[in-house]
Parts: structure tokens; C-alpha cells; sequence
């Protein structure tokens, strides 16, 4: 978000409260804490009660019931930010709503530099994974999810191959680009601009809140905040949502793909 003062609506327009807290150039800490983490409850309450029990019922992964629980919660979220862009704008957009879309990175450089990330994201997610299974057998063997565990492919273990290669495969536009994507623009690009006036704590908090909004694995808490700092660290400094998108979007898409081809050749 730029520092020039926005109308939270088109001369013309009913006020709305809602809208209008929304669209602040400033969020107060608790809207900010509750609009990190009030998605990730929902996500979490779809699957229990909606997703899990019609998984188990139709005997397909529990991967798929994820899928259909976040999109069922993100989706929305996405049409919630092309509401308020048109309460400001007059049309369904994300101007004017989503801050650092200025772009001021070079685009040589953006691409150096999204690389890195998406380098930096896979090396140290894939190291830490030792203290994921520390983390999960130590605080987290209680949680009801099914298939939940330390492993990055728990959810394989006793689901059939080809049904596990299909659902993957069907699940890569969302998992893998659409529903990290609209992460972004939600985080990122709505949130934490609204929490800049904090300097350099504003990423901070972002990758801290976003962590503990993964309510589905919260065994990942500590290895998330590690590895995904860098992202919302340099869209704050270079003023670039692009950078976060690049190494988030670029990294799920990478790996549910590679995974898919992995297992489609039986490497895994």
C-alpha cells in the first residue's frame, strides 16, 4: 500500500462498516490476528466436518478432502477482495485493495531473485523435515486428521496408486497454483500492508500469522516460519508482491508436479 489516503467507496455508494474496516490503510493487531487466522479455522472446520466424513464415505485420499476444504474457504476470500475492489474502483479488481503491485523490481532481477527463493524454500523445508517429526511425535499425535503426520507423503501410505496419481494430478491447478495464489493476494498482498506502519516486525508478524494459519499441520509451525520468512521479508523491503506469489506459487507448483511425475514413475 502507497501512503496516499484511499476512499473506502465510490461517491455515490451505500457506506458499509464491513468494507470500510476492511479497506483501512491501517489494520488494529487484533483485526489483523483475526483475519490471518480466522480462514485457517474454517479450512480446518470444512474438512472435519464436511470433507473427511465424505472422503472416508467415497474411500478417496484424504489429500483431495484439503483440496476441497481450502478451496471451499478460499475462493470466497478471493471474491471478497473483488467486492471491495469495487466498492473502491467501480469494477471487480484487485487495484486499489492489494498494496505493493507497483512493481518496482526489475524484472531480470525479480526472476534472480524468485529462483532464489523458491531454492532457498525447498532446501530448508526438505532439512527441517527432522524436526517436523520431532514437533509432530512430541506435541501432535492427537490430531484427528486422517493420514496426519511428520512425512511429506503420509498421505500416500495405504491409498491406491492409481486413484493417489489421479487425484494429485487433478489437484495441481489448485493446490499447486490457484489456492497459493490466492494465499498471496490475501497475505501479502492485502494484510500486510495494512500492518507496515510496524516497520520491520510487519513481515515478521505476517509469516508468524500465516504459519499459525496452516492449522492442518501445525507440527510445520516452527520449519514454516524459517523457511517462508524470506518471502513476505522482501515483498516489505522491495515494495513487490510479486516476489512472494514467484517463490510461494513457483514452489507448490514445482513440487505437486515433480511429486505427481514421481510417483507416476514409481520413485515414490
Amino acid at each position: 500500500m502507497d501512503n496516499t489516503p484511499h476512499p473506502t467507496a465510490l461517491p455515490g455508494v451505500r457506506p458499509n462498516r464491513f468494507a470500510e474496516l476492511l479497506l483501512a490503510d491501517r489494520h488494529s493487531l487484533p483485526l489483523s490476528i483475526a483475519l490471518h487466522l480466522v480462514p485457517g479455522v474454517l479450512i480446518v472446520a470444512v474438512y472435519l466436518v464436511l470433507a473427511q466424513p465424505l472422503m472416508r464415505a467415497l474411500d478417496l485420499p484424504s489429500f483431495l478432502g484439503w483440496a476441497i476444504a481450502l478451496t471451499v474457504v478460499l475462493f470466497p476470500l478471493q471474491r471478497l477482495l473483488l467486492w471491495l475492489g469495487r466498492r473502491r474502483t467501480g469494477r471487480y479488481s484487485l487495484r486499489g485493495v492489494l498494496g505493493y503491485l507497483d512493481k518496482p523490481v526489475p524484472r531480470g532481477r525479480l526472476v534472480a531473485m524468485v529462483a532464489g527463493l523458491i531454492v532457498w524454500f525447498v532446501v530448508v523445508s526438505s532439512l527441517l523435515t527432522a524436526l517436523d517429526a520431532v514437533m509432530y511425535d512430541a506435541f501432535f499425535t492427537w490430531i484427528p486428521f486422517d493420514d496426519a503426520g511428520a512425512s511429506a507423503t503420509t498421505y500416500l501410505d495405504g491409498t491406491d496408486r492409481t486413484v493417489m496419481i489421479a487425484t494429485l494430478a487433478a489437484s495441481i491447478p489448485f493446490t499447486g497454483f490457484t489456492l497459493p495464489l490466492i494465499e498471496e493476494y490475501w497475505f501479502r498482498g492485502f494484510l500486510l500492508p495494512r500492518i507496515a506502519h510496524l516497520g520491520a516486525w510487519a513481515p515478521v508478524l505476517s509469516t508468524v500469522l500465516f504459519s499459525l494459519y496452516h492449522l492442518w499441520s501445525p507440527w510445520v509451525f516452527l520449519s514454516r516460519v524459517i523457511f517462508f520468512f524470506p518471502g513476505p521479508w522482501f515483498v516489505w523491503k522491495k515494495q513487490d508482491l510479486r516476489l512472494s506469489i514467484g517463490m510461494h506459487v513457483g514452489t507448490t507448483l514445482l513440487m505437486s508436479t515433480g511429486g505427481t511425475v514421481a510417483l507416476l514413475l514409481g520413485v515414490m
